[in-house]
């Protein structure tokens, strides 16, 4: 079992920056490959980023290039970086931990998820 909460949304101005903070809790935490969701209001949940538990990274091609995903596998934690934020950022941010090492691309393949922490960018 793997337990998340997020951390560090807000409101920001177009083209600033947040770091979304994830706890996880559970003793297995350094081997699930992790990820970060966004859903808007009337869409679909999609992946911004993802990360093994070696450290592979997969972004959106939305987000590559502004989104950092990291983790500190010692403090059980998952951070995503995101600069020149822009207003289709907006949107609830979740973590998300799969129960396989590898990257995970698929929604199916997340079987842990967070509350989420809403992310609202103005122009």
């Amino acid at each position: 079992q793997v337990q998340l909460v997020e951390s560090g949304g807000g409101l920001v101005q177009a083209g600033g920056s947040l770091r979304l903070s994830c706890a996880a809790s559970g003793s297995r935490f350094s081997i699930n490959a992790m990820g970060w969701y966004r859903q808007a209001p009337g869409k679909e949940r999609e992946l911004v980023a993802a990360i093994s538990s070696g450290r592979s990274t997969y972004y959106a091609d939305s987000v590559q290039g502004r989104f950092t995903i990291s983790r500190d596998n010692n403090k059980n934690m998952v951070y995503l970086q995101m600069n020149s934020l822009k207003p289709e950022d907006t949107a609830m941010y979740y973590c998300a931990a799969s129960q396989r090492h590898q990257v995970a691309i698929s929604i199916s393949e997340y079987a842990y998820w967070g509350q989420g922490t809403q992310v609202t960018v103005y122009q």
